[in-house]
């Protein structure tokens, strides 16, 4: 239910406000709104009649929020973004139907694509916005319907839909090795590769072989696209996710060093925020995605 119209500020306003927080200055401001300053400075004094709180202290050549309409513009903020992305959903599908869908860079490229189309066939009337986002973020602000996250079932205010467990495995190109090595200590004779963001997941591996304590180093890689082609080229060897090998396997371009599997640091989940009740187009997407489990 919508509140008093009373208390209710124009967009003009609001984006002033904004625009001021973000950016410090009146003359900011206009500037990144295309306005006056005299525009800009008149919205703000509307607003702080309107709602009858004084909401900035000016500090310099700067406006300062005082500490209540610092709280208001997160709020404010939250809104306009919530705005603007059922806007772009509205013109991107007229009929409705729009989802919203933040992506780990790897999974979206190996897993998820690839399966997308059966989803576009199934649910024709839905589109699907995919962007990367590589931490958890708050929906509240970001306007996504949902994610893809990698760990374990936490994200804050989030429903969880597990999609698979990590499963790794330590690769390298036929031209590293002749054949798979005799035994797991043997790996730490041959060049490893590893991930910056998982600086122990050698470590974790030869500890579920049986060999614990060990702290091996080696090149490290941002991610794993460019981590699996240095392996493909025969840098050394990668410990990594079956899922994104699966073709490199199959034709050759990478072989097993040692071919037993490992659990990785976490779980591929769907996570969607808990307070809002979820939009068709994100249960259409999640009851299909459930059937493309192992």
């Amino acid at each position: 239910m919508i509140g008093p119209r009373r208390l209710l500020p124009s967009m003009p306003a609001l984006l002033a406000l904004e625009a001021v927080d973000r950016l410090g200055t009146v003359s900011a401001a206009a500037a990144d709104l295309s306005l006056t300053q005299g525009a800009v400075s008149r919205a703000l004094q509307g607003l702080e009649a309107q709602l009858g709180v004084a909401l900035f202290v000016r500090d310099r050549q700067r406006l300062r929020l005082t500490p209540a309409a610092q709280e208001y513009v997160r709020q404010v903020r939250s809104s306009l973004t919530a705005l603007s992305q059922a806007s772009l959903r509205l013109r991107a599908n007229p009929a409705g139907g729009g989802l919203s869908l933040a992506i780990l860079p790897a999974f979206g490229v190996q897993w998820l694509a690839p399966r997308l189309p059966g989803f576009a066939r199934a649910h024709p009337g839905v589109t699907v916005h995919l962007a990367t986002r590589l931490r958890p973020f708050d929906f509240t602000t970001e306007g996504f319907d949902a994610a893809i996250h990698f760990g374990r079932p936490d994200w804050p205010g989030a429903e969880h839909l597990l999609l698979m467990e990590e499963v790794v495995l330590p690769v390298c190109a036929p031209s590293l090795i002749p054949a798979p090595l005799a035994a797991v200590k043997d790996v730490l004779t041959l060049p490893l590769l590893q991930l910056e963001s998982r600086p122990g997941a050698w470590g974790r591996y030869l500890a579920q072989q049986g060999m614990p304590g060990q702290r091996p180093l080696g090149m490290v890689f941002d991610q794993f696209a460019t981590m699996t082609q240095a392996a493909i080229h025969g840098l050394g060897v990668a410990l990594l996710p079956l899922f994104l090998i699966e073709d490199a396997l199959e034709s050759g371009a990478l072989m097993p060093a040692w071919p037993a599997r490992g659990h990785g640091l976490g779980s591929y989940y769907l996570v969607w925020p808990r307070e809002a009740p979820p939009r068709p187009p994100l249960i259409a997407f999640r009851d299909w995605i459930a059937t493309q489990l192992v």
